[in-house]
């Protein structure tokens, strides 16, 4: 998007927006098919849930991973509100459930779908049998999430040396466990992690084969970089060693999916913003705007980001403060970003902030959140 097609949207909306470029999010998809073509894309719907998304990625071939019920009925009703002749019988090779930890009234509405769901423990095994007993189980492993900005192992998965005991334990139960996943941390930029998931997850289908229980399905998660600095690996870096391991260790039958949200969505997305405020502080230039941390900034408190802000204008550039315009000091999305000298009314914008930004927006202090903008949804 141009600066032009910003300003023009934004005197054309008002601020704040969010403009999402969907040819970007296809772009993003048949890029990651491309390098990665033995591995079916489940797009992370929490990454960014805006239903036209979902109809766009649904028409590019993409799945869908799901992590509550809202989120499977967002996929659900979308997919039914398309043409018929887009349709497909709704089936579950276009979704899994990738939650671990469900809530039994979850379970007891997805039933009816013989969904394919995530376990990590007992416990929730135990909790599938009785409200899902119609589900396929897929077993989540914890490897490693070292260089990761956003660890997830502390929280989900079971330890690799419980693994097969929890795979026997779900055939004593008569669940069916089609598949063992993993999820190597959000935004990972160390691609060892993917090695080490791999050849663990091979060590593992291969000791439950020898048990008599064959794994078909590998999920090999998200954490695929979205180019934020010019430090992030490329997908085609990454892909390479993704798909030696894949060569490697496991059998040409097996089925391979991943979890790709950040990567598909976050470059899709460019926020602006006017300048409500300005201030002088400690001798530091301060801006406030009409955005913040509560809205399409949420990312920096949800998501360990921090998005860069550009001015429309030119000149002598300076470090300055920029918070949101709430009323709480937590709203504070830089301070020290280098920006003009600007005033009352002028705006910025942001870039590469499609994933967990507005969809994690709230209303507080009554401040709705940006409007979002769809470009090229309807090729």
């Amino acid at each position: 998007m141009t600066k032009d097609q910003l300003e023009s949207l934004a005197a054309q909306h008002g601020t704040p927006i969010v403009v999402i470029d969907h040819q970007v999010i296809r772009d993003n998809y048949q890029a990651f098919r491309r390098h990665l073509p033995k591995v079916q894309a489940y797009y992370a719907v929490k990454a960014n849930p805006e239903p036209a998304i979902v109809r766009t990625l649904y028409r590019a071939g993409a799945s869908f991973d799901v992590a509550s019920l809202p989120e499977f009925m967002l996929v659900y009703e979308n997919i039914r509100s398309l043409p018929p002749k887009e349709q497909q019988d709704f089936i579950w090779d276009k979704i899994i459930y990738a939650n671990p930890t469900k809530p039994r009234e979850t379970l007891e509405a997805l039933d009816q779908y013989k969904p394919l769901v995530t376990y990590d423990n007992l416990n929730e095994l135990h909790k599938i049998k009785r409200f899902a007993p119609h589900a396929g189980v897929v077993l989540r492993l914890r490897v490693p999430n070292t260089g990761s900005v956003v660890e997830l192992s502390s929280k989900f998965g079971c330890d690799p040396g419980e693994a097969v005991d929890l795979i026997e334990a779900a055939f004593q139960l008569d669940l069916v466990v089609e598949g063992l996943s993993f999820h190597v941390g959000s935004q990972c930029m160390n691609a060892e992690n993917f090695v080490q998931a791999l050849n663990l997850s091979s060590a593992v289908m291969q000791e439950s084969a020898q048990r008599g229980y064959p794994i078909k399905i590998l999920d090999i998660g998200g954490g695929f970089p979205a180019p934020y600095h010019r430090d992030v690996q490329p997908i085609e870096s990454l892909a390479r060693k993704i798909n030696a391991e894949i060569d490697r260790l496991f059998p040409e039958d097996i089925q391979i999916l991943a979890e790709p949200g950040r990567f598909i969505v976050a470059s899709a997305a460019t926020s602006v913003a006017k300048i409500v405020g300005k201030a002088r502080r400690e001798g530091k230039t301060c801006y406030y705007l009409d955005d913040g941390v509560y809205h399409t900034f949420s990312g920096i408190i949800f998501d360990h980001c921090q998005y860069h802000l550009r001015a429309f204008k030119d000149g002598p550039t300076g470090i300055c403060a920029v918070f949101g315009q709430t009323c709480d000091a937590l709203d504070t999305i830089s301070l020290a970003e280098e920006l003009p000298e600007l005033e009352i009314d002028d705006l910025l914008y942001a870039e590469n902030i499609g994933a967990y930004s507005s969809a994690s927006a709230t209303w507080f202090n009554g401040f709705p959140p940006a409007r979002i903008i769809h470009l090229n949804d309807q090729l």
